[in-house]
């Protein structure tokens, strides 16, 4: 065997390991109710490219060469727990986004808030990529955006995914792993999410710029490209954006409360290591090691020495040394091919 290969084999084994001793951190690991598409959701854009199971629990969203597509709750939330199984498209998917994420930039056009799963396709043979992102009060030009590779094949089965939105925390899940937090601080004002959201999901080319920087485009003749979706969660409290009368009654109030003290609104210790083990390998960008762009890291971002030292001043990965008995190639060569950022994958 490859010894890269058997270097990861060797790390999928760990994190499966730390995932079984907590069932914190399982790919079903909270009591959350589930609804069916048609209780949650509306379409958004291009219904016709949309697929509704037959049993009414899921629905596909669906890119073609005439559109893609995509859905939204019908209600905002102030603040909550949002989630859904996914199953990404297969095979050739260069230049596709699949996105789902909460926002309300169809509100708050200056100063919108929102908070993202951006998946981003690739070349056969190459893994789906996928970033998140946070943005408050329309701090765009301030993105908190990180980047990451996948412990598994997000197109062979669903997998779950999911955003903690509370008052004094962020989290993002992946079969229920923590991969993210960020904990609200004074310093960062108006920069945190306050405003109520709607969750989204959509699918679309962004052949411009999703894979190796737009030098990889949608190729049709693979058609259609379809995400699948089931197991949606939409816990808050349901407010509307603009009045957001309401949100002291005693019905949000208790809502909030709930959230505030589920198992997901705070990491367990193996939570953590699990959160640990998936940065140090997976993640190939952050912000806030980006030096160039940011020379005073963001008053959100905890930098932690493990993490930071993988890291050049740009905030991407730095080339690993291939070790000099494999350097004159062979059949232990390591692969040299560039990802999205013009980075070797890793």
């Amino acid at each position: 065997m490859d010894p890269y290969q058997f270097r990861s084999s060797i790390l999928s084994l760990s994190l499966l390991l730390i995932i079984a001793v907590d069932p914190v951190v399982s790919s079903s690991p909270f009591n959350l109710t589930t609804i069916g598409f048609d209780e949650g959701y509306v379409p958004l854009f291009a219904d016709f490219n949309i697929r509704r199971s037959d049993d009414g629990r899921g629905a596909g969203l669906m890119l073609n060469r005439y559109a893609g597509s995509g859905f939204i709750s019908g209600k905002y939330y102030d603040y909550g727990f949002f989630s859904a199984k996914i199953r990404l498209p297969g095979e050739y998917t260069a230049g596709i986004v699949v996105a789902f994420y909460t926002s309300n930039g169809d509100v708050f056009e200056k100063n919108h808030d929102e908070l993202d799963f951006e998946f981003l396709g690739n070349m056969k043979g190459k893994p789906w990529r996928f970033q998140t992102n946070v943005y408050g009060n329309g701090s765009t030009s301030r993105g908190r955006e990180e980047r990451y590779k996948l412990w598994f094949d997000p197109s062979k089965d669903f997998h779950q995914y999911g955003i903690l939105w509370a008052p004094n925390k962020i989290i993002f899940y992946v079969d229920g792993v923590p991969i993210r937090e960020v904990v609200r601080n004074e310093a960062m004002a108006g920069d945190y999410p306050s405003k109520p959201m709607s969750l989204y999901a959509t699918i679309w080319d962004a052949s411009s710029w999703a894979t190796a920087g737009g030098r990889y485009s949608v190729r049709y003749e693979y058609e259609p490209f379809v995400s699948e979706f089931t197991d949606f969660v939409l816990q808050g409290c349901a407010l509307d954006p603009v009045e957001q009368v309401g949100a002291d009654t005693e019905e949000c109030l208790e809502k909030k409360a709930k959230l505030m003290s589920a198992e997901y609104s705070d990491i367990s210790p193996d939570g953590r290591l699990a959160m640990k083990w998936f940065r140090e390998r997976y993640m190939y960008y952050s912000y806030c090691y980006d030096t160039v762009r940011y020379p005073i890291p963001p008053p959100e971002c905890v930098i932690m020495p493990r993490e930071q030292v993988r890291f050049k001043e740009t905030g991407r990965l730095k080339f690993e040394a291939i070790p000099r008995r494999l350097r004159k190639g062979g059949r232990g060569r390591r692969p040299t091919s560039k990802d999205s950022d013009g980075q070797a994958d890793v």
